[in-house]
């Protein structure tokens, strides 16, 4: 689903009040010669045919000075995205209109306008807090839309590598590039405690379960050289199994709004989904991408089946 010129660097699906399809893209400007600004495309979905319009309602053209999009989060309402970029810190975006007349309003964000680049970012499924984690190791939780900083803690991780907010609001989990793994409080961002681990293990990816009855957090892990899935209690954060599911080391964790499914990416271009409740792999395919990593993994709204993008 890459329609358009350039590579893509990020996908997201916007999720609508009226029930509409829309997917935001980032392309990088990584070319030959004069660097190329970057650009951000919205795209409709059909999901009947579960391909993209072929050409994109709104179009953002970033300054150069911003240098290469690195990631995305959007709001639970649809009506916000935040984007970070290698130069130009966090951008706000405002999506205005309908699917036939939307416009997008750029804001700065005061308090993450010169951060750096940003490796993930994340909205707690409320969307009254948002979360995000740079290369430099620093995490930050912000209430949202007041921007009043929660938790900017520089010495979270050595640099963040992953996090995910679980499905009261209530934990935020961020994983480090050391293989570290801690839990915060969202409501006032103090510690709870780090994932025990063996010294042959490194935590890699985090997603909270979210079907509503099962209070788990699902990790990427990698044990010396098997790759598995481990599974945390949320009341105690002991850990209570793995599964070998994807069986290759993976670049991108996600779960289905109903909590159903889990998928992962592996860094060669793989994906896999899971059932949740038999932890049992429904479907594989294979170098979906030429054998380059997935960087952003997501499940459509209203489909059971993943959307994945580089």
């Amino acid at each position: 689903m890459e329609p358009g010129q350039g590579t893509v660097t990020f996908g997201s699906w916007i999720r609508r009040p009226e029930n509409v399809n829309l997917a935001v893209l980032g392309r990088s400007s990584k070319k030959k010669g004069p660097a190329a600004p970057s650009v951000l495309e919205i795209f409709s979905f059909d999901p009947e045919t579960t391909s993209l319009s072929t050409s994109p309602q709104v179009t953002y053209v970033f300054e150069e000075i911003d240098g290469e999009l690195v990631t995305i989060a959007v709001h639970p309402s649809g009506d916000d995205f935040v984007c970070s970029s290698t130069k130009g810190g966090c951008k706000l975006f405002e999506l205005h209109g309908q699917e036939t007349n939307l416009k997008l309003l750029a804001k700065e964000l005061p308090p993450l306008q010169d951060v750096g680049p940003q490796t993930c970012m994340a909205f707690s499924v409320d969307g009254s807090r948002f979360a995000t984690g740079g290369v430099d190791g620093r995490l930050r939780i912000l209430e949202w839309p007041s921007l009043r900083i929660i938790l900017d803690e520089p010495k979270a991780h050595k640099s963040v590598r992953d996090m995910d907010f679980s499905l009261d609001s209530e934990f935020l989990a961020s994983t480090s590039t050391d293989g570290s793994a801690r839990i915060w409080k969202a409501e006032d961002g103090s510690p709870v405690v780090s994932l025990t681990r063996n010294t042959n293990e490194k935590i890699e990816l985090c997603r909270f379960s979210k079907d509503g009855t099962k209070p788990f957090l699902f990790c990427a892990v990698q044990k010396g050289d098997k790759a598995v899935t481990a599974v945390y209690d949320i009341s105690t954060w002991n850990k209570i199994g793995f599964k070998r599911l994807l069986r290759k080391p993976a670049s991108i964790m996600s779960i289905s709004l109903d909590g159903k499914y889990l998928a992962l990416g592996s860094k060669d271009g793989d994906v896999c989904v899971a059932e949740v409740n038999k932890m049992e792999v429904s479907h594989l395919s294979k170098r979906l991408h030429l054998g380059t990593p997935i960087t952003s993994l997501e499940f459509c709204p209203k489909s059971k089946g993943c959307a994945h993008y580089f």
